[in-house]
């Protein structure tokens, strides 16, 4: 009973912070300037919602920023759990060099300037949300864990299957994904908040702004109202804008949709994160 209570307590400790951020977005601007933090929006103010969803930009940032999260996640997921399918099974000739292309990237980099002669020379991506995606879209540490755990699948279970008949591919998408489930949670989650919270990448090879993503649109607006606001001949429309309260709206907007997403994959979450911390 006191074990419910203490995690029950300590829960609540850590939603404070992010309750006080939801109500200072809903809190007017001049008390945030003069009280700061509060627990309770007073007085109660929509301005910077008003402000973020007053035009069609904030709207194309969600398409982008959906469009990139989930079609990043899906090839990204993809991508790593076969790579990682074929290092674990040591085939000759084959798994080593994967290896070896896996673990170099988590040594060296290229450097900026390659990769930016890749995307927009060499791929033609410029201006694409696969400009986004693709740089980011094997995680050479997310391959690894996902080595370790396949390597821990009962190997009884597949030999049972090639001796019924079963070939390679079957193998890996009637046995292994089934069994996988906790690994690739984790690594969706991972994925999907790694392209959610991208906007250097979009910053480099997206010049239009009806495809920037959301959290650029958000930064661009921020750092503008932010300059204007410090100007010496700022207007007095651009002195009372909102700051404090776009940073606040900002952050539960961007934040959001992730917390939304957690739960589902909240079960596969802790098993899937300690994987390779103990053999069986």
């Amino acid at each position: 009973m006191v074990s419910y209570i203490v995690v029950t307590l300590f829960g609540l400790f850590c939603l404070i912070p992010l309750w006080m951020i939801v109500a200072g977005s809903f809190t007017d601007e001049t008390v945030l300037a003069r009280q700061g933090y509060s627990l309770f929006p007073s007085p109660f103010s929509l301005t910077a919602y008003e402000l973020l969803f007053g035009g069609q930009s904030l709207l194309n940032g969600y398409v982008a920023s959906l469009f990139i999260t989930l079609v990043g996640t899906i090839l990204s997921v993809s991508g790593t759990a076969t790579l990682a399918w074929v290092i674990a099974r040591r085939l000759p000739w084959i798994s080593r060099p994967l290896t070896v292309f896996a673990y170099v990237p988590m040594l060296f980099h290229g450097g900026l300037v390659p990769l930016y002669l890749l995307v927009t020379q060499v791929l033609s991506l410029s201006n694409s949300w696969f400009a986004v995606i693709l740089p980011i879209l094997l995680a050479p540490f997310l391959v690894f864990i996902t080595v370790s755990f396949f390597r821990q699948l009962p190997e009884e279970i597949l030999d049972a299957a090639r001796i019924d008949g079963a070939g390679e591919l079957r193998i890996f998408f009637q046995i292994v994904l089934p069994l996988s489930k906790p690994i690739l949670a984790v690594l969706g989650l991972f994925y999907a908040v790694t392209y959610w919270n991208e906007w250097f990448m979009a910053l480099l090879f997206v010049s239009d702004p009806d495809k920037y993503p959301l959290q650029l649109i958000l930064q661009n607006l921020i750092a503008n109202v932010t300059n204007a606001t410090s100007l010496p001949g700022a207007t007095a429309a651009e002195a009372a804008a909102p700051v404090y309260q776009l940073r606040f709206a900002m952050t539960v907007l961007t934040v959001g949709p992730i917390l939304f997403a957690y739960p589902f994959a909240q079960r596969f979450f802790v098993k899937g994160i300690t994987l390779g911390a103990t053999k069986g």
